[in-house]
């Protein structure tokens, strides 16, 4: 086959559609109106997925998700204010990274890798400690595939009055999240992910009245959502600076693919059956998940290098790739494990082939 054509088998950037990828065949300038006008239907679409209403607004943000996530830790902690990171993944000890960089005040509790943070614990730091003002976590966090409890976090921050940073990079578009119902402040997630567009933005969707108080917070220019946000609002879908407007027309097409297979729920019931198909499979085949069932997420999983074998993650990746899939390497640092991700155009046919593949892999290198 062409090695050039392949799908993915990850957490994004992931597998698209043909109609997706036309829209990119069209040069467009970012001062149209007709491009403004795509911006507009982009962030109004985003906040019906969302439930949000009047209360809420969205902001689109040049680059990858960690973009988005920097550019919100950056643009709405204070230097006074202090954030409460739980941490159970590499993507949420960014966040601590995210702090670090930027001289932000923070705190974390941190959970094995393997588990969920648990909402009583972080309760008792909140009773311990009245300087947190905000409470952060990843929703989908695909170091491991695990799926964190966001709705009881947010209860927390409701109830004890706190903001709530929600990383949905993994997530949003492929589990419905009521954002208002569960208590979140700002949501953020990336163009890549369930919503199944292309790499280059991220967007963020925020309660109006909290971003409103967060002008001259920003400690980047590049980054100050408050300012992306003005100039949005101000010029009917203006981004401040050059956008990606392939990215961008791409991204309103996904838009209306996720409309088209159903919504959400149906997108979500799709990677359900998908993710669960794979993992059985993987299991007869001897790669045992690092998760437990009851708290696997539908976008990713985790799988553990089979024991007592010879066992090269390169030559298999390579021999998958030849034979059209393309996974991922493992997150983990205290564990060789590698990751199959089952977003995207990714449909029961295609685990049949990747099942049958990593069969043959594993009878030709006298694995099982």
């Amino acid at each position: 086959m062409d090695k050039n054509t392949y799908k993915l088998l990850t957490p994004g950037p992931l597998t698209t559609t043909v109609p997706v990828k036309e829209q990119m065949l069209v040069d467009r300038c970012t001062w149209d109106d007709d491009y403004k006008q795509m911006t507009q239907y982009i962030r109004s679409e985003l906040l019906r997925l969302a439930h949000a209403k009047a209360d809420y607004t969205t902001i689109l943000m040049q680059g990858s998700g960690t973009f988005g996530v920097e550019a919100v830790f950056s643009s709405v902690i204070r230097n006074e204010d202090k954030v409460l990171i739980a941490v159970n993944g590499a993507y949420s000890k960014r966040m601590t990274a995210i702090c670090h960089y930027h001289h932000i005040p923070y705190v974390t509790i941190e959970t094995k890798y393997d588990s969920i943070p648990d909402a009583g614990d972080i309760e008792k730091v909140l009773q311990k400690d009245g300087s947190i003002t905000h409470i952060a976590m990843v929703h989908s966090e695909t170091t491991t595939g695990i799926l964190n409890d966001i709705a009881s976090v947010g209860a927390l921050a409701t109830a004890y009055h706190k903001k709530f940073i929600v990383d949905a990079m993994s997530s949003f578009g492929g589990v419905d999240i009521d954002v208002p119902a569960v208590g979140i402040t700002y949501l953020i997630s990336s163009a890549n992910k369930c919503i199944q567009g292309v790499p280059g933005f991220s967007f963020i969707i925020a309660r109006t009245d909290d971003l409103e108080q967060t002008r001259g917070t920003a400690r980047s220019l590049s980054l100050d959502i408050y300012d992306q946000w003005q100039i949005m609002e101000r010029d009917n879908g203006k981004w401040r600076f050059t956008s990606p407007t392939h990215v961008v027309a791409a991204f309103a097409q996904a838009l209306k693919e996720l409309a088209a297979e159903g919504g959400i729920m149906v997108r979500n019931a799709r990677y359900v059956r998908i993710n669960r198909m794979l993992r059985d499979g993987m299991e007869i085949l001897g790669f045992h998940a690092y998760i437990d069932r009851d708290i696997q997420g539908p976008i990713i999983t985790t799988f553990l290098y089979p024991q007592n074998r010879v066992f090269d993650f390169r030559d298999m990746y390579l021999y998958l790739k030849a034979r059209g899939y393309v996974i991922y390497p493992g997150k983990l640092t205290e564990q060789d494990t590698f990751r199959l991700g089952n977003i995207g155009e990714i449909y029961k046919a295609d685990v049949k082939n990747i099942l049958h593949i990593f069969a043959d892999y594993m009878k030709e290198g006298q694995l099982i």
